[in-house]
């Protein structure tokens, strides 16, 4: 194996930052060179130079937004679709590790030493790969407004406390979708309180159930509703796991996005990012991931 073959990129600041005293000896006893993030932006570097360095595994340990920056760093590199990914989770919600069977920080070095390997899809929204969801409306707003110490008292839960206070003060979504779906092309215009386009599994699809391995991406409409009904939806069914009044479902590998010229937020795997017009769309079996023994390809 050559040198620099296996590296692990490592946010030390993710979650409760306490991983940062253990898990590079962990990786560094299974072969892993660790390079760790000092400042905002980093990890897309640290993914640019692993990817130029031709790695052949690159473990990431951290939240969500630090695997993002990792995969855009590959992909500027030419090399998402070269290497081998796998996550340690340490951020606040890791939505990529649930649904991909990974429990926690020890199973996560676990895996990404031995884990199985999936080929998966990877979501593209402009420019830019995503690979658990890309949002726009109440749940983007609520990630931009959600203080540091509220995710770290209380985790997920921070997210649904500062949901329900932007719900009462969200002016909803006057958008535009087209769509190139699984049945033909399909067109949506309308208010909406949000807008949920999802790559992985348990996020948007009916069922609460995304194939990351059907080259579609799962997207649900969420029309504008009182304030009070809203918040009762997402607590009661974690973000439209169940089927839901008022939700419009589709699954399309082609999706454009129109802000009647109004300035829309996106939230990328929680990095944010702002846009008129947002064309998205879904690179097949792009990446290869390990993942954990509870992990199903077709949930369904």
């Amino acid at each position: 194996m050559q040198i620099g073959s296996r590296r692990c990129i490592l946010n030390p600041v993710s979650g409760d930052g306490e991983h940062a005293d253990y898990v590079p000896r962990l990786m560094e006893a299974r072969g892993f060179e660790v390079y760790e993030t000092e400042a905002a932006g980093d990890a897309v570097e640290l993914g640019r130079e692993a990817g130029r360095a031709e790695a052949s595994e690159i473990a990431v340990c951290g939240g969500d937004g630090t695997v993002n920056e990792v995969v855009r760093g590959l992909d500027d590199a030419g090399h998402l679709d070269s290497v081998t990914l796998s996550v340690i989770p340490a951020g606040t919600a890791n939505l990529l590790a649930g649904n991909i069977g990974v429990r926690d920080i020890e199973h996560g070095v676990e895996i990404a030493d031995t884990g199985e390997t999936r080929p998966v899809d990877v979501g593209v929204a402009g420019d830019e790969p995503f690979l658990v969801s890309c949002i726009a409306g109440l749940p983007a707003d609520a990630s931009v407004s959600t203080p540091g110490d509220l995710k770290e008292r209380f985790g997920t839960l921070a997210f649904l406390l500062t949901g329900a206070q932007e719900a009462l003060r969200f002016d909803g979504l006057d958008i535009t979708i087209a769509a190139v779906g699984e049945d033909g092309p399909f067109t949506w215009s309308g208010e909406a309180t949000c807008l949920l386009v999802g790559n992985a599994r348990k996020f948007v699809a009916e069922g609460g159930q995304a194939n990351m391995e059907d080259g579609l991406l799962d997207v649900a409409i969420v029309e504008q509703m009182p304030a009070g009904n809203l918040v009762a939806e997402a607590i009661g069914q974690r973000l439209l796991a169940l089927d839901t009044d008022g939700v419009t479902h589709v699954r399309a590998d082609e999706i454009t996005v129109d802000g009647h010229d109004e300035a829309i937020t996106f939230s990328r795997d929680g990095e944010l990012s702002t846009h008129e017009t947002l064309s998205l769309s879904v690179r097949e079996t792009a990446l290869t991931l390990r993942v954990g023994p509870g992990y199903e390809p077709d949930p369904t």
